[in-house]
């Protein structure tokens, strides 16, 4: 899930190289795309999940099943594609934060998660501008591998928006926890955080246009 939606901030069309094993990779099972289909909507759905089973399930039941699940993606995409080590251990990261859950056994921690996983990507995003190339540029490069040099510094703009989304995607979050409302934080996680993404991934494609016909 994350590395889809790493792929989305810019498309990776691969062109021709001479050694295609270098951009071989297997095909999926059934069972690993129904299993991704799975973990992506609870994903997406997860702060409503949360909302309506409130009030039936306890918070250790919730972050048991949710951590079991990205255990078990995180298992299959090892056995599939070995060499996926980022994805691997963003989805890692976020079932321990889940296991954590489960041991805490309180609600507080399952409404942090859209904050821990926000922050998560900040991390990344903001420790490829410490120690290039950023995130944005490697994306770039399965393009364009001869990225010139006012593409890398496009590049490394891009990922320094991003950071500062995914920092402010991470406070507001962490104030409608504090605010106290269920229902807006559904909202807000479930809805309008995904809205401001896609508006910011549609203007930074427009952008983009601009500057890819100057390579």
């Amino acid at each position: 899930m994350f590395k889809d939606f790493l792929n989305n901030l810019l498309p990776a069309k691969r062109q021709a190289h001479p050694d295609t094993s270098v951009y071989s990779r297997p095909k999926a099972e059934p069972r690993h795309i129904i299993l991704n289909v799975l973990v992506a909507g609870v994903t997406v759905s997860y702060p409503f999940l949360i909302w309506f089973s409130a009030d039936y399930l306890q918070p250790r039941s919730m972050a048991l099943g949710l951590a079991g699940l990205f255990l078990l993606r995180y298992w299959l995409q090892k056995t599939v594609k070995p060499a996926g080590k980022a994805e691997s251990r963003l989805i890692l990261a976020c079932a321990l934060f889940l296991l954590l859950g489960a041991l805490v056994n309180n609600a507080g921690w399952l409404l942090a998660y859209p904050v821990f996983v926000s922050l998560l990507f900040f991390a990344v995003f903001s420790f490829s501008l410490i120690h290039p190339p950023t995130v944005v540029e490697r994306l770039a490069r399965l393009e364009f591998p001869n990225l010139p040099a006012h593409g890398v510094l496009y590049t490394r703009k891009v990922t320094l928006v991003w950071s500062g989304f995914f920092l402010g995607n991470a406070a507001m979050s962490l104030l409608t926890i504090w605010y106290g409302d269920r229902w807006l934080w559904s909202l807000y996680n479930g809805c309008i955080a995904y809205v401001l993404m896609g508006l910011l991934m549609a203007g930074e494609m427009a952008v983009r246009r601009k500057v890819k016909a100057s390579f």
